[in-house]
C-alpha cells in the first residue's frame, strides 16, 4: 500500500471513500479470482482496486496502459505465465474481472482517467477535488442507483410463494444461491435477478449461476431463475424445450408481487 501512496489510483480511491462515506478495502484479493497457473501449478490471486463488503461493490481503477499498449507497462519482450506478454495478460485479466465479479453476485463500476480530468497523458495532476469527486459521482451512482433493493423485493416475493407452497426454505448448499428450499424430498435452487439496466446480461449471468450449481441425473433438485416482469422476455430467450430439458423453471414476480410460473 506504501508504494501507492500519493497515486492516481489511490487519489481515485480517496474521492470513492468520500462519496461512499466509508472505507475501502484496497488491494483485496477473493478466493475465486485468480490468475493462470505458474511453473508450480499455482494460480495467484488477483487483487481488485477497491472492494466495499456492505456496497457489495468493486472499483476498478484501469489507467491508460488498461486501453492502449503502452511499451514501459507491457514489456512485450517478457513473456508472462499466460503466454503472452504483460499488456495482454492485463486485458485477459481485465476481462477476468469483468466476468467473475457480476457473476459473484458483486457491482462493478470502472473508473478511467477521461473519467477525471487527465492530462494527454492520462494523468491526474490537476486534481481539483470538487470536480473530480463530482465525476466519481457520475460514475458510482448509476452503479448503486439502479433500481436498488429490487433483488432483495424478488427474493422476498419468491420466498412467500414457496412458502405457501409447502416448500421449506433452507440454508443455501453454495452461499452464493439466492434461496434454496425443500419439499416431500425435492430440492430447488433459485437465482434471483432485479429490476437493473441490463436485464439481458443479468438474464444470462444467472443461467451461467444455475449450471454450475447443477447436481448429475436423479438427484430430484430442480431449478428456478426468478425475475421481475421486466426481465421476462430476456429470461425467455432459453427455449422452452431447452430449459425443460435442463429442469430451469422461470418465474416472473410482478410488481404487486405476484408470481407466475413460465415453464421449465
Amino acid at each position: 500500500m506504501s508504494g501507492r501512496t500519493g497515486s492516481d489510483e489511490a487519489y481515485v480511491l480517496d474521492l470513492c471513500d468520500e462519496y461512499l462515506g466509508e472505507a475501502a478495502r484496497r488491494q483485496h484479493r477473493f478466493d475465486w479470482l485468480r490468475g493462470d497457473p505458474g511453473a508450480d501449478g499455482r494460480r495467484a490471486k488477483l487483487p481488485v482496486d477497491g472492494y466495499w463488503p456492505r456496497r457489495k461493490l468493486v472499483v476498478e481503477y484501469r489507467e491508460r496502459q488498461h486501453d492502449e499498449a503502452v511499451p514501459f507497462f507491457d514489456k512485450p519482450e517478457r513473456t508472462t505465465v499466460s503466454g503472452v506478454h504483460r499488456g495482454e495478460q492485463r486485458a485477459l485479466y481485465d476481462a477476468r474481472r469483468d466476468t467473475e465479479i457480476p457473476l459473484h453476485r458483486l457491482r462493478l463500476a470502472v473508473i478511467r482517467p477521461g473519467d477525471l480530468g487527465a492530462d494527454a497523458r492520462g494523468r491526474l495532476h490537476r486534481r481539483d477535488r470538487r470536480a473530480d469527486l463530482a465525476a466519481i459521482a457520475a460514475v458510482l451512482a448509476p452503479v448503486l442507483q439502479a433500481w436498488p433493493g429490487d433483488e432483495d423485493r424478488v427474493v422476498d416475493a419468491f420466498r412467500s410463494w414457496l412458502t405457501e407452497a409447502g416448500w421449506v426454505v433452507v440454508p443455501p448448499t453454495d452461499p452464493y444461491t439466492d434461496l434454496e428450499a425443500v419439499r416431500d424430498g425435492e430440492r430447488i435452487i433459485a437465482e434471483a435477478k432485479g429490476r437493473t439496466s441490463e436485464p439481458g446480461i443479468d438474464a444470462d449471468i444467472a443461467y451461467g449461476q444455475l449450471l454450475r450449481r447443477m447436481a448429475g441425473p436423479g438427484a430430484g433438485v430442480r431449478y428456478a431463475l426468478v425475475v421481475p416482469t421486466s426481465g421476462l422476455r430476456h429470461a425467455l430467450r432459453v427455449p422452452e424445450h431447452v430449459r425443460a430439458r435442463l429442469g430451469i423453471a422461470v418465474y416472473e414476480v410482478t410488481a404487486n408481487g405476484t408470481v407466475t410460473e413460465h415453464g421449465g
